[in-house]
């Protein structure tokens, strides 16, 4: 719109004057300058109501008494708008409100003029209008910097969202992978020291391996079914059953015990018990060969209490180095659960872990 600043200048300011003959006045080279200000109101607002504002203030004291354009006091409301649109609510309306008292006031000095009414009718209408216009701009830039900052966060979450996935989905290969494997590689290097002197006993070791890759590959298409969207069936206690069933046949001496219900437990709580299970006889295979295990389960279906501890190994371990990660990664998901897990050495030089699993106060 800069370019109808020139036109409104002439129009208003310099046909005027040359009609009046005062074209070549300092009157009217005040308010054809107030009227130029104008060509930088998008860019200097501030500067161009403060200039133009004091021009046009100038232009009405040297008047004095004589003549003024009437048509000028068009320059004085757009000067108003563009102070509204520059400047905040607070120092607009200073602006506003002290620019129409000192030109009242001139023009009451010099010109004696005692009627304040042509001003206001000039000067607040467009300052109005503009304020809206400018709290509209204000409202529609803060809601497009909270929509940035939104997508921001909504990729921050969705970044975080699929870490915590992966993590979970790393972790879940590494307890059904870790398991099986270990299981096998234990039974592998039985079998091949009995294969000469009991077959017999190598045969039922070499079964074993089969029902372990068996397990730990239907393990994995359950893992697999449920990435991808198909239904499962939800984990429950039966597991730790069948994982302790499982490492007994294979030739672990463990036992364990149920204390209290084992009805309406949680998938999510079930699920983590028989991780905890799990990871901790495969450390045992690993670890402890030959030692006895004893693995304690209590709770309801708010709280579950885990116990597995070992007792010192009695032969020498295998060359099974594990991850490190089995009980890390399980500790971290025992207290996104609102729990906690322990781990370490028993008086008696075994192994324990321990886990409380849930939030004693959940609903």
């Amino acid at each position: 719109m800069r370019w109808l600043v020139l036109p409104l200048v002439l129009l208003v300011a310099v046909l005027p004057a040359a009609w009046h003959g005062t074209l070549f006045s300092a009157l009217t080279a005040c308010v054809v300058a107030s009227g130029l200000c104008l060509l930088w109101w998008r860019t200097h607002p501030r500067a161009v109501a403060l200039a133009g504002g004091a021009l046009w203030l100038a232009g009405a004291a040297l008047a004095g008494h004589g003549w003024f354009p009437d048509l000028a006091f068009v320059i004085m409301a757009l000067l108003s708008t563009v102070a509204a649109l520059g400047f905040h609510s607070r120092w607009a309306g200073l602006f506003l409100a002290g620019y129409l008292i000192a030109l009242f006031a001139v023009l009451h000095l010099v010109g004696g003029e005692t009627n304040p009414v042509p001003l206001i009718i000039f000067g607040v209408p467009g300052f109005l209008a503009a304020t809206v216009l400018r709290l509209r701009r204000e409202a529609a830039e803060q809601l497009a910097d909270r929509g940035r900052e939104l997508e921001e966060e909504r990729e921050l979450f969705a970044d975080l969202a699929l870490r915590h996935e992966r993590a979970r989905i790393a972790a879940e290969l590494h307890d059904i992978i870790g398991h099986a494997i270990s299981v096998m590689i234990i039974q592998a290097a039985a079998g091949q020291r009995l294969a000469d002197r009991d077959p017999a006993a190598a045969k039922q070791a070499f079964a074993w391996i089969a029902e372990s890759a068996r397990q730990g590959r239907d393990d994995l298409r359950r893992l697999v079914d449920l990435l991808g969207g198909t239904s499962v069936d939800s984990p429950d206690l039966a597991l730790i059953d069948e994982v302790v069933t499982r490492a007994a046949r294979s030739g672990l001496d463990v036992s364990c015990r149920f204390e209290g219900t084992r009805d309406g437990v949680p998938a999510p709580l079930a699920h983590l018990a028989f991780r905890v299970v799990q990871e901790s006889l495969t450390n045992a295979l690993r670890y402890a060969p030959g030692a006895a295990v004893r693995v304690a389960v209590s709770g309801s279906d708010r709280l579950l209490r885990v116990r597995v501890e070992n007792e010192p190994a009695r032969t020498d371990r295998p060359a099974l180095p594990g991850t490190g990660r089995g009980l890390t990664g399980l500790r971290e998901r025992i207290q996104q659960e609102g729990g906690q897990l322990t781990a370490g050495p028993t008086e008696a030089g075994g192994w324990a872990v321990g886990a409380v699993i849930g939030r004693a106060g959940r609903g």
